[in-house]
């Protein structure tokens, strides 16, 4: 499989960036990508929200917007595979082009604008497939709606009976008006709502567990406001974080001045701060997942001892295909046991416990 993306991979990248991911989940519904054997190891192993999760490392939401291979994903070695940002109604997204790479700097910037198939489309696939495997849902609101709340209580009651877990977005910053979501009051409407929404749809059944993923480019108040809404008890954890509207003065790349949000390397450091600073601010009360820059188990690791329970990846597997995941776990496992812990549980939070 290695060889194979060695061969693939630079012919991808010689295509237009949306081009190319077609074509790549394409190729993963047709079965045309092998699979890998998922690296299986004690010490990666954990449960949360009565969930066992195999490993850490996760596919952020973004890849497989409408549900369409999120078990050829699974069949890569991911722990979990989260899908979407999916709508209550389709819609198109922004206008092309949306997405580039940016290549001398190992990153992507996007300004997709949640474009998707909607609700309907991704229930009936997720109905369809057999409950193996952990999979989630990031669900967004459509570009037009006034009321936000409505359309993420839609969401939630549309595939509260498909999916493992459930996640609020209001950090991308490619719908207008989204972000101001994070404040405070706005948020604690939402959130209870969605809540209810999802205590509604699963009664008689186990309910999703639902976290909030934010932005990195938030102050300490907005950071102070959100970990009070999440200990409230209203969320189950949080997604640290989404792209940055930042723009680093280190891009070396002419596609550095593209508007929208930038992930990959250049968002790693900025993402574990404020990783960091969420687990302090809710006292480890409540699972983080750590997204943004991963590139390698020792990035993966830096996330985990600064508070994160689990991982994702995404814009590296533009650059180095779905080996990286093999790659962070294996490595993972030979971390922990570098530093004496026989469990991944023992590194969460390391760092401000004054370990490893």
């Amino acid at each position: 499989m290695a060889d194979l993306y060695s061969l693939v991979g630079p012919l991808l990248r010689k295509l237009d960036p949306e081009q190319a991911h077609g074509l790549t989940i394409r190729a993963l519904k047709s079965g045309l990508v092998p699979g890998r054997r998922a690296v299986s190891h004690a010490s990666l192993e954990q449960t949360l929200w009565g969930l066992r999760f195999p490993n850490p490392v996760g596919l952020a939401a973004g890849f497989d917007k409408n549900a369409e291979v999120p078990d050829a994903m699974l069949g890569q070695g991911f722990g979990f595979v989260e899908i979407g940002s999916v709508t209550p109604r389709p819609q198109p997204g922004n206008p092309k082009p949306r997405m580039f790479r940016l290549t001398e700097d190992l990153a992507v910037i996007n300004r997709m604008g949640f474009n998707n198939e909607g609700l309907d489309a991704v229930a009936a696939r997720l109905q369809q497939r057999p409950r193996v495997g952990i999979v989630g849902a990031n669900l967004g609101k459509n570009k037009e709606t006034e009321d936000a709340a409505s359309d993420y209580e839609k969401g939630a009651s549309r595939l509260a009976a498909y999916c493992d877990y459930m996640v609020i977005n209001v950090s991308s910053p490619n719908t207008p008006g989204l972000r101001a979501l994070q404040g405070r009051d706005q948020l604690e409407g939402l959130v209870g709502r969605t809540r209810t929404a999802l205590d509604l749809a699963s009664e008689g059944a186990k309910r999703p567990p639902l976290l909030l993923k934010i932005a990195p480019d938030l102050n300490d108040e907005d950071l102070a406001d959100i970990a009070a809404v999440s200990v409230a008890g209203s969320l189950d954890g949080l997604i640290v974080s989404n792209t940055t509207i930042a723009r680093p003065d280190s891009l070396q790349s002419p596609q550095a001045k593209e508007t929208g949000g930038l992930s990959g390397a250049p968002l790693l450091a900025p993402s574990t701060a404020v990783l960091s600073r969420m687990y302090a601010l809710t006292e480890g009360k409540l699972p983080l997942v750590g997204a943004g820059g991963i590139a390698s188990a020792a990035d993966a690791y830096a996330k985990i001892k600064a508070g994160a329970s689990l991982v994702q990846v995404y814009s590296a597997l533009v650059y180095q295909g779905t080996g990286l995941v093999e790659r962070i776990n294996k490595g993972l496992i030979a971390l922990l046991a570098a530093d004496g812990f026989t469990s991944i549980t023992q590194a969460i939070g390391a760092d401000h416990r004054g370990k490893a």
